[in-house]
């Protein structure tokens, strides 16, 4: 069976989901927003739409689902308020494998907008339309040249498939210090393969002068077999020429 028809995370409202365990990944997108309101203003200055159109990746479930939804919306409203600008209309389009919990993702939706009019008002509430997209980023996803930003956080580590070669990692189910360089290897190549993919497709999707931005966790440092020793955040900003 396709990995993505069967691989998720466990639902909203388990014990041990994502929803519930995932306060260190609220910290990441909390630091990263000042990339994200550098990218947006850039974006929105140069693009100027009349709707912009937006897409997270990886979306998973849970209260993490719309915060950085919420700094987009709300770094545009600002820019709009102080230069005295039209403010647009947001198509916002959440992606993730169609068996995340996205029954949750849309019963949150409500809750969303009721706080987007109480601290921001009527008119970014009624300018905001929400959808899902289930499907494999490492697939396209949506038409050409259609988006003007894209966000992802602790998504593009997850690998499309199993990489080949790990016959030689005998009682491990990951790379561990116990594994042979080649484990490493082959992890590092189908990350590579993965991830050229997924920015070419993206490329395709996203306008010229719209942009992207990309979290995710590596390795600074590694021992001579490849062993993590320290890991780090990155985040990668790419703009569409």
């Amino acid at each position: 069976m396709d990995a993505k028809m069967i691989l998720r995370m466990n639902a909203a409202d388990h014990e041990i989901s994502y929803a519930n365990n995932s306060s260190f990944q609220k910290q990441v997108i909390l630091k990263i927003r000042p990339i994200i309101e550098e990218s947006i203003t850039d974006a929105f200055k140069k693009i100027a739409p009349v709707c912009m159109k937006v897409a997270d990746l990886g979306c998973s479930s849970g209260p993490n689902v719309f915060l950085a939804i919420w700094h987009i919306l709300d770094t545009v409203h600002g820019i709009c308020q102080q230069e005295q600008l039209k403010l647009p209309e947001f198509e916002v389009l959440l992606n993730d494998l169609p068996e995340n919990d996205f029954n949750f993702v849309f019963k949150s939706i409500p809750g969303f907008y009721e706080r987007l009019k109480k601290e921001r008002g009527d008119m970014l509430q009624e300018r905001c339309f929400i959808g899902g997209v289930a499907g494999s980023f490492y697939h396209r996803l949506f038409p050409t040249k259609s988006l003007h930003f894209v966000h992802s956080s602790y998504g593009i580590h997850w690998l499309s498939k199993v990489p080949v070669g790990l016959e030689d990692n005998k009682g491990n189910v990951y790379m561990a210090r116990s594994s042979p360089p080649s484990v490493f290897k082959a992890y590092a190549d189908q990350f590579q393969k993965d991830f050229t993919n997924f920015l070419s497709l993206r490329s395709e999707e996203i306008m010229p002068q719209g942009c992207m931005v990309l979290t995710c966790v590596g390795s600074s440092t590694r021992s001579r077999c490849g062993f993590i020793q320290r890991s780090s955040l990155h985040t990668l900003q790419r703009r569409n020429s």
